[in-house]
């Protein structure tokens, strides 16, 4: 493990600059000035520098991107590149061996599982036998904690696993650049090739308010890669869509969405999905009182422990899922029809609440129009396909399609809404 010094050398420079410049300044006359009135200072039309949490939403992750020539420079042999997508592929199938020291395995780990949003970029590797890929992911998290925790863990992998235990004895060679204007960075090399399967792979990772961004290679064979480059090249690109987003926000202030709540007492399909809740069920409160907020409605017990609360519509045609924090009694999700997208319930849109317009049975294109610059995910261990759109302030809104989300037909079976900064954020190690 290798610990790069920048922030220092910058300042040096700097300081080497700025004396010349005094020095300089020093040497030349200053000239006269004729005496005259004095102006009249107008008062400041600048609006104050945005100073909230640095929280990337939609197409602002593409901030973070790098170019088709940084990727190349980073991976020689990368060719066809592709354009950034806004599909997000995930496996999340878990298992393998336990990592010693346990902290390892966040270096195994699907970085996007957690994550409320993404883009991506991936490319070709001809030359490689087993892996002809490669992929750039910038992951969206709710927050600034979760994307922290994260980053945590992959600081302490890089710090902690220069040598370890998985199935066999492994190795990952890891470069740590300082941070820089709260920036991190790690890049290193994962060979893990002394048990049942040979698994390399080159990794580079840089972290700033919601987001983190991991450059992923995995190779056979012998490879090298310039680890410090990477980190660092990572590192600017990733301090440069900081200070691209602060910009933005200082010119454009967030504004929070209004959350409509509803009466107790309306019909299900008056009640708005919002910020907050639907209707008035809350995030937030105690699950008891979600519950019976929904006067009227039938009411199914958890089918195992942590899960969710069923609310039926008195006609029976409609339900919704009333989630707990896990651990805990306080409402983290409410899903208005199915959760999932086998499920077989039957969900009549026309009786439950609407997002804005858009229910339960209507085409997912709808939503996508409605609220663009989401991310398209989908799971391929639970055959789960949905749509993911989410707030600055971490609230996330699920349309669950019948089918892959970008096939013709494709329909909403569900609509959640979800606290994300309530979600206890995954641990590895």
């Amino acid at each position: 493990m290798r610990i790069v010094t920048t922030a220092r050398m910058r300042v040096a420079l700097g300081g080497v600059a700025l004396g010349a410049l005094v020095a300089l300044t020093a040497c030349v006359p200053f000239p006269e000035v004729a005496p005259s009135a004095s102006p009249t200072l107008e008062p400041s039309s600048s609006p104050e520098p945005y100073a909230g949490p640095v929280v990337f939403v939609g197409d602002e992750l593409e901030h973070l991107l790098l170019t088709p020539d940084e990727i190349v420079g980073i991976v020689p042999e990368a060719t066809e590149v592709g354009e950034v997508s806004p599909v997000l592929e995930q496996i999340s199938d878990g298992g393998g061996l336990p990592a010693d020291p346990a902290i390892c395995d966040a270096l195994y780990a699907e970085q996007s599982l957690g994550a409320v949003g993404a883009r991506t970029v991936e490319w070709q590797v001809p030359t490689d036998p087993d892996y002809g890929f490669g992929r750039l992911l910038v992951l969206q998290f709710a927050d600034e904690a979760h994307a922290g925790a994260r980053m945590d863990q992959l600081a302490r992998a890089a710090a902690d696993c220069a040598d370890f235990t998985k199935e066999a004895p492994a190795s990952f060679d890891a470069v740590i650049p300082e941070d820089v204007d709260g920036v991190r960075a790690v890049a290193g090399t994962l060979i893990d090739a002394g048990g049942e399967y040979d698994w390399r792979a080159f990794q580079a990772f840089a972290s700033t308010g919601n987001v983190i961004v991991q450059l992923w290679q995995p190779f056979t064979g012998d490879r090298t890669f310039d680890a410090e480059a990477a980190a660092l090249l990572l590192q600017t690109r990733t301090a440069e869509a900081r200070d691209t987003l602060i910009d933005e926000l200082t010119e454009n202030p967030p504004v929070a969405e209004e959350d409509p709540s509803g009466d107790p007492g309306d019909v299900w399909n008056e009640w708005q999905i919002g910020v907050g809740g639907v209707g008035p069920l809350r995030l937030g409160d105690e699950v008891d009182a979600a519950v019976a907020a929904a006067e009227g409605a039938q009411v199914v017990e958890p089918e195992y422990d942590g899960g969710p609360y069923t609310l039926v519509a008195a006609e029976g045609s409609g339900s919704i899922l009333v989630q707990p924090v896990e651990g805990g009694t306080a409402v983290s999700s409410i899903t208005v029809g199915n959760a999932r997208s086998l499920d077989e319930t039957a969900q009549d849109g026309a009786v439950l609440p609407e997002r804005a317009g858009i229910r339960v049975g209507a085409p997912i294109s709808e939503a996508i129009a409605a609220y663009p610059g989401g991310t398209i995910v989908d799971v391929s261990s639970s055959s789960d396909d949905f749509y993911a759109v989410t707030t600055r302030d971490g609230q996330v809104f699920r349309f669950q399609a019948d089918r892959d989300v970008l096939e013709d037909g494709a329909t909403i079976v569900g609509i959640t809404v979800e606290d994300a900064t309530a979600v206890k954020p995954a641990v590895f190690g």
